[in-house]
């Protein structure tokens, strides 16, 4: 029987101290993630939006048996481009992600898993935790030094023991495959979930709300209700038939996607709970360390989130909506096409836009995936920005879209015209003019000489010549075009 997956993703930045979502989420027809990013605010939102930008490549069919070789490969190759991105930008030292990753393969699931990150199942109303948490309580409770309840509690239960880092390290992934099984739910989520959402909670909201998008909302909520003093990031999966499925697109969430700056979503009941629950100025914040000691968390102060002002409440503009949906729609084809497709497709296009003061052709997409660029520029143009009116800067800032590279020429063509059309040229002329008003001064005697003056003769009258006057240059009017 031929399966498919019936997905959603949610992502929320938590009523605690931190300003920006460190997680990132995405589910798809044949790949699920979450990735809880560490390293606080310079760093944590940026190593999990690579972990996740790796791994969306092979969200695509053409597996097989390779499907847990490739998937444990990715991650490896996530691990190495982010100590690549700590080579290049030293600020980030000390960033390092969490990865628990579900690949459909056919009827066979391959799970690669390393931090406190979680994969749960829940088949015929029992929930499994599938995954083992890499931390430091997990193995006091492991070699039954401190019971599960006393973990709970424990002051350390932020150590976490592996991770992705900016270190290349030998640590373990822990690897299986599953046979995927009608009517099983799955859930990959974050520790901003099940540290203030208990076993039993989960079993029943997983249960009882069927719609996976509405189940991924309560389970956020839930969080929320609990003080969510950290970053909340759940995806939940049923597996169904794939003559039952619906058509669907991939989702991202959190720090990967295009919206990874917007505040809380939480409102109504989940906001006041949480606020009378931890008092004046929200629930206090909760980060994780490495099992260097050193603590890696969101060191910004602590930020509440109000039951009013909602941003989701605001209309936005109506272009502002369009370039969003526009942008999702290359973003998701990007990732769905897979790692080679992809890049081909995105080396195959070309704007024109700004680089530095001057105009440029650039070749890839004029918007970017959370931190990774998706365009450089091919060709920078002689033509000055200064030089062309302002909505045409405007339009650059932005990037104008063009077919192919000839087009992206043309349109530089046009602009270059344009510069010239819209440069005022005038030529000053001189003339002379005989206005009476205009002062005259007199004239030497043609011979060179001056006649001695004869006191007892009457002052001769000076002969005056007009002073040549410029004729005004008249203002230049330029074309409608160049208004702006």
């Amino acid at each position: 029987m031929a399966i498919a997956l019936r997905f959603a993703a949610r992502s929320d930045i938590g009523l605690g101290r931190y300003k920006n979502n460190q997680d990132s989420g995405y589910a798809g027809p044949h790949l699920l993630v979450v990735a809880d990013g560490m390293g606080g605010a310079p760093g944590g939102d940026v190593a999990s939006s690579i972990a996740v930008g790796e791994l969306a490549a092979l969200d695509g069919e053409s597996h097989g048996p390779d499907a847990m070789r490739q998937l444990e490969g990715t991650v490896r190759a996530a691990q190495r481009s982010i100590v690549h991105r700590v080579g290049t930008r030293p600020d980030l030292g000390g960033m390092a992600t969490t990865v628990t990753a579900l690949l459909r393969s056919g009827d066979r699931l391959a799970l690669a898993h390393i931090g406190d990150s979680r994969a749960y199942v829940l088949h015929d109303g029992e929930l499994t935790q599938v995954t083992h948490d890499h931390s430091f309580v997990q193995r006091l409770v492991d070699e039954g030094r401190i019971t599960e309840e006393e973990a709970e509690r424990h002051p350390q239960r932020s150590v976490i023991m592996r991770v992705l880092g900016d270190t290349e390290s030998d640590d373990d992934i822990d690897s299986s495959v599953r046979q995927a099984q009608v009517g099983d739910r799955w859930l990959l989520c974050t520790d901003g979930l099940t540290r203030v959402v208990s076993h039993e909670t989960l079993r029943e909201t997983l249960f009882d709300v069927r719609d996976p998008g509405r189940c991924a909302d309560q389970l956020v909520q839930l969080a929320l209700r609990g003080g969510g003093p950290d970053n909340i990031t759940c995806v939940v999966a049923d597996v169904v038939e794939a003559a039952s499925a619906p058509t669907s697109v991939p989702e991202v969430v959190g720090a990967a996607a295009l919206d990874r700056t917007r505040p809380t979503v939480a409102t109504g009941s989940a906001a006041r709970a949480a606020a009378l629950r931890s008092g004046p100025g929200g629930a206090g914040g909760t980060g994780k360390t490495g099992d260097t000691g050193d603590t890696v968390t969101d060191d910004n102060g602590s930020e509440g989130a109000g039951d009013e002002g909602s941003p989701d409440d605001e209309e936005p503009e109506r272009r502002g909506v369009l370039r969003r949906v526009l942008l999702v729609a290359l973003v998701l084809a990007v990732l769905v096409a897979g790692a080679y497709g992809a890049r081909s497709w995105v080396q195959q296009q070309y704007y024109v836009g700004a680089a530095g003061g001057d105009v440029a052709i650039y070749r890839g997409l004029s918007q970017d995936v959370g931190p990774l660029a998706l365009s450089s520029v091919y060709e920078r143009q002689d033509l000055p920005l200064d030089t062309l009116p302002q909505v045409q800067q405007v339009r650059l800032s932005e990037g104008i879209a063009a077919e192919d590279l000839p087009g992206a020429r043309e349109v530089v063509a046009n602009l270059f015209s344009m510069s010239q059309l819209c440069r005022p040229v005038t030529t000053p002329t001189a003339g002379a003019t005989d206005d009476p008003t205009t002062p005259r001064v007199p004239t030497s005697d043609p011979t060179g000489t001056t006649a001695p003056a004869d006191p007892s003769a009457p002052n001769p009258t000076p002969t005056l010549t007009p002073t040549p006057t410029p004729t005004p240059t008249p203002t230049p009017t330029l074309p409608e075009e160049c208004d702006g």
